[in-house]
C-alpha cells in the first residue's frame, strides 16, 4: 500500500505563494486572526491525523468492506474509531458558523483537510464529507426550528447527513423520481419511496443519520418544476434536541460495487417516513443544488486526491525498483540495473500524475477561496464576480479533475507494471476508487452540457469572459517579462482560442442544438487545460520571484518550474486535439441510424 505522506510544502505553496490565502482572509468577516502560523497548525495536525490514522485502515477497509444485516451497516474495523477521533479533535465544526457550534474559520480551510483526509483513504472521508452538504442545504433553506434541531449535532459531528436523490429508473433526470410526500395533519409529510446509491446512507458511526430527500408532492407539477425537498432523519427528534423513535427509513441492501468499499453505498427504502419540507413547496431542485454544489466541489478535490495518491505511490516504487539500462548508460553502476525513474516514459507518467496533482491543487482551492467570498461578504462586488467565476467553474472542475485523476491512478498503476495489477501495491485500489468520481454528481457529460449550455451559451459568453478576463490580465502584466514568455504566449494563443470556439460552436448551435451536445465534452477538457494553464503560469511567475532573491529552496521552486513547463509542452498542446473534434459536427454522432448500430 502506498505509504502515504501529506505533501505540505506543496500546501504552502498554494495557501501562502499562489492564493496568498492569508491576506484573503483579512477580507472575510471573522478572519481577521488567522494568519499564516495559524494555516500550517492546521495543516499541521490534520496531516498527522490523516497520516497516522486514517491511512493505515484504507487498505484494510477495501479488503473488508461494509456489511449489511437486517438493515443495519457496519463500517469497516477502525473506521468508527477514527471517526470518534475525528470528532474529538473538532475537525468537522471547523468552518462552520458560532452561532451554530462551530469554529467560524473559512470553508477554505475545509478544503485543505478535505483533501488530506480524502487522499489517505478517500472511503472514510465521505461520511463526513456528505454532512457538509447537508448543514449548508439546512443552513440556507431551513427554518430557524430546522436549524436549532438538527444543525448543531450535524456540526458537532454527532450526526452525519446524506442527500437522497437517485432512482433506478431515473438517474440524472430527477424530473422522473416517483418518490412521494404526503401531508399529514402535524404538518409534517410522509415519504415514501425507494432512493439508490446513497452514500453514507446507514452505518454504525453516529446516533443518528440526516437525510436530505427529493420528493413529489400529490398536487405537483410534472417534471423538475414539482420536485421538493424534505428533512427525513433516522431517528425522529424531539423538541427537545433528544432521539425519539425510529423512523420509517431503512438500508434494504448495500450495493456491491467496484471500488469505495469502505463507505456504505446504499439502497435507502422510505415507508411512510416522517419528514419535514425544507424550503418552498416544489422548489426542492433549487435549494439542493445547495448541496450539489458542494458535492461537485468536494468531487473535484477527488480528481485531486487520486491523482496525488498515484503519484506518491508510483514514485516512492520507481526509485527503488531495479529494471534495465539507463539509454545513455548506467546510472547505477554499482547495482545490477537501474532505477525505473531513470527512463523517460516512466518519467513522462510520474509527471503527468504529478502536474494533475499541483493544478488540481490550484484550482479547486482557488474555488473554495471564491466560496469563501460568496459566503462572507456576500453583498460586496467582489462577492458577484465570485458568484459568476465559481459558477464557470465548478463543472470545470468536478469533471476536468475526476478525468485526469483517473488517468492518473491509472498511470502510477502502469508504473508498477504488472505489480499494480496486484492488490499488495495499493495501485488498483487507488484506479478503483477513482472511477466513480467521473460519475456521481453528475457525469463528465453532464457537467460538460452544464458548462457549455447553460453557464456559457445561456449567458452569451459573460461568464466565460469574466474567466478569460482575468488570464488576459494576468498575461497582460506579464508581457514585458521575457523569463515567463515561454508561459504567456501560449497561454495567450489559447485562452484567444478558447472564445473563438466558443464562438463557433454557438453558431453551429442556432442551426442544429445537437451540436452543443457533440461539442460539450471536448470543450469541457479544452476550458479545464487552458484554465490549469493559467494557474501553472501563476505558479511559475512565483517559483520566477523566488529564485531571483534569496531563497533556501532552490531545488523546491526549481522544480515547480520543471513542472510548468512539462504541462505547457506536454498537456498543453492535447487542446488541438479537442479544437478538432469539438468542431467535427453534431452529423459525426447522429448520422448513423439506430438500427444500424451493430454489435
Amino acid at each position: 500500500m502506498p505509504n502515504y505522506r501529506a505533501p505540505r510544502r506543496d500546501i504552502q505553496f498554494v495557501m501562502h505563494e499562489v492564493l496568498a490565502m492569508a491576506d484573503h482572509y483579512q477580507t472575510l468577516p471573522g478572519g481577521e486572526d488567522i494568519d499564516a502560523e495559524m494555516i500550517d497548525a492546521i495543516l499541521e495536525e490534520a496531516a498527522k491525523f490523516s497520516e497516522n490514522v486514517l491511512a493505515p485502515i484504507n487498505a484494510a477497509g477495501d479488503e473488508q468492506g461494509c456489511s449489511w444485516n437486517d438493515g443495519e451497516v457496519t463500517t469497516p474495523s477502525g473506521f468508527k474509531e477514527a471517526y470518534a477521533q475525528f470528532v474529538e479533535g473538532g475537525w468537522p465544526s471547523i468552518s462552520h458558523s458560532t452561532d451554530l457550534g462551530g469554529q467560524g474559520l473559512p470553508e477554505s480551510l475545509g478544503t485543505m483537510i478535505n483533501e488530506l483526509s480524502g487522499t489517505a483513504n478517500w472511503s472514510w472521508s465521505m461520511y463526513p464529507g456528505l454532512s457538509h452538504g447537508a448543514m449548508n442545504t439546512i443552513e440556507a433553506h431551513g427554518t430557524e426550528e430546522q436549524k436549532r434541531q438538527y444543525l448543531l449535532p450535524l456540526v458537532e459531528g454527532r450526526w452525519t447527513g446524506t442527500m437522497c436523490l437517485t432512482e433506478s429508473h431515473c438517474g440524472t433526470d430527477l424530473g422522473l423520481l416517483r418518490t412521494k410526500a404526503e401531508s399529514q395533519a402535524d404538518g409534517s409529510y410522509a415519504i415514501t419511496g425507494t432512493k439508490i446509491f446513497i452514500s453514507a446512507g446507514e452505518h454504525d458511526m453516529v446516533d443518528n443519520i440526516v437525510h436530505i430527500v427529493l420528493a413529489r408532492l400529490p398536487d405537483a407539477p410534472q417534471g423538475t418544476k414539482g420536485i421538493s425537498l424534505f428533512i427525513v432523519p433516522k431517528f425522529d427528534v424531539n423538541k427537545d434536541g433528544s432521539l425519539g423513535d425510529r423512523n420509517q427509513v431503512k438500508c434494504g441492501s448495500l450495493e456491491h460495487k467496484m471500488g469505495i468499499h469502505g463507505n456504505a453505498t446504499c439502497v435507502m427504502n422510505f415507508d411512510g417516513a416522517t419528514g419535514y419540507l425544507i424550503g418552498p413547496a416544489n422548489k426542492g431542485l433549487n435549494c439542493m443544488f445547495t448541496f450539489m454544489n458542494t458535492a461537485r466541489i468536494g468531487t473535484a478535490a477527488q480528481g485531486l486526491c487520486s491523482a496525488e495518491g498515484a503519484f506518491q505511490g508510483a514514485l516512492e516504487y520507481t526509485k527503488e525498483r531495479l529494471q534495465m539500462r539507463s539509454l545513455t548508460g548506467p546510472i547505477a553502476p554499482e547495482k545490477p540495473a537501474d532505477p525505473i525513474i531513470v527512463h523517460p516514459d516512466v518519467r513522462r507518467m510520474l509527471l503527468t500524475a504529478k502536474s494533475f496533482a499541483e493544478g488540481g491543487r490550484m484550482l479547486v482551492y482557488y474555488l473554495s477561496q471564491l466560496n469563501d467570498t460568496i459566503k462572507r461578504n456576500a453583498n460586496s462586488d467582489g462577492a458577484k464576480e465570485a458568484e459568476i467565476l465559481l459558477s464557470l467553474l465548478t463543472p470545470i472542475a468536478k469533471a476536468f479533475m475526476t478525468e485526469t485523476g483517473l488517468e492518473s491512478a491509472n498511470l502510477g498503476m502502469q508504473c508498477f507494471g504488472g505489480h499494480g495489477y496486484i492488490r499488495e501495491h495499493g495501485m488498483e485500489q487507488i484506479v478503483r476508487d477513482a472511477r466513480i468520481s467521473t460519475i456521481y454528481e453528475g457525469t463528465t457529460g453532464i457537467q460538460a452540457l452544464d458548462l457549455l449550455g447553460r453557464k456559457v451559451l445561456m449567458t452569451q459568453g459573460e461568464s466565460l469572459k469574466a474567466f478569460t478576463k482575468k488570464i488576459h490580465q494576468f498575461c497582460k502584466a506579464e508581457a514585458e517579462n521575457e523569463a515567463m514568455a515561454e508561459f504567456i504566449k501560449p497561454l495567450i494563443a489559447a485562452n484567444k482560442e478558447w472564445g473563438e470556439l466558443t464562438v463557433k460552436v454557438g453558431m453551429a448551435a442556432v442551426k442544429d442544438r445537437n451540436e452543443v451536445g457533440a461539442a460539450s465534452v471536448d470543450y469541457l477538457m479544452y476550458s479545464g487545460y487552458v484554465t490549469q494553464a493559467y494557474f501553472f503560469a501563476r505558479a511559475a511567475k512565483v517559483a520566477q520571484d523566488a529564485l531571483v532573491g534569496d531563497t533556501s529552496e532552490a531545488d523546491f521552486y526549481n522544480a515547480k518550474l520543471f513542472t510548468a513547463r512539462f504541462f505547457f509542452v506536454r498537456l498543453l498542446p492535447r487542446i488541438q486535439a479537442h479544437a478538432t473534434t469539438m468542431l467535427a459536427g453534431a452529423d459525426t454522432l447522429q448520422g448513423l441510424d439506430e438500427e444500424h448500430f451493430r454489435f
